[in-house]
């Protein structure tokens, strides 16, 4: 037997103690990883873009015909030239969904594409502060919706951070995908904190 938080007694399980060590690790691991997130240009993005979402596609195949109207932002480590990460954001209407009824009015909305972080940076909440960083950014744009087209694998990811799908999955090439969405209006105001996004 051991106390608890509350200090009542309770028996905890081996796999309860294992997943606070985890815990635990993650945070630290997290906390411990110093970026700069800062904006950057079209050029910049294309050797992560390619090497981590395409990497059997041609250089070309990731630049956006709409890349010159983007606002691109990269993280980068102390002292590095090379972003670790990147993301490039769009002012685009949120899709509609089939069968939907059309809104009063549309919010004005941000797309982010082509996020991609380094495999040797994954899993040490780079590619969350990118993220948190990018949220603010839509609301200087006037946004209050941030929305993407997120491969299913990642699903889980980005639901831990506060996005939802929406519409039904569909594939881009033989890759399957949903959209998803977050209303990022708190942003700005200092009302979402990091606490809000579950890790």
């Amino acid at each position: 037997m051991v106390y608890d938080g509350d200090q009542t007694k309770r028996k905890i399980t081996a796999r309860e103690v294992a997943a606070n060590m985890a815990n635990q690790a993650t945070t630290a691991t997290e906390s411990s990883v110093t970026v700069d997130v800062r904006r950057i240009e079209t050029e910049d993005t294309l050797e992560l873009r390619h090497s981590v979402l395409w990497p059997t596609k041609p250089l070309s195949y990731v630049r956006l015909p709409e890349d010159d109207l983007g606002y691109h932002f990269g993280a980068f480590l102390p002292r590095c030239s090379k972003p670790i990460a990147v993301i490039s954001l769009f002012l685009e209407a949120i899709p509609m969904t089939y069968g939907a009824s059309e809104p009063a009015s549309h919010p004005v909305a941000v797309r982010f594409r082509k996020f991609a972080c380094h495999p040797n940076f994954q899993g040490r909440g780079i590619g969350t502060k990118l993220l948190r960083h990018v949220m603010t950014e839509c609301t200087k744009l006037g946004a209050t919706v941030m929305w993407c087209d997120a491969r299913v694998s990642t699903c889980d990811w980005y639901r831990r951070r506060g996005m939802e799908g929406f519409g039904v999955p569909f594939y881009k090439g033989s890759v399957e995908y949903t959209r998803m969405k977050m209303d990022v209006s708190r942003c700005g105001s200092g009302v979402i904190q990091q606490d809000d996004i579950l890790l």
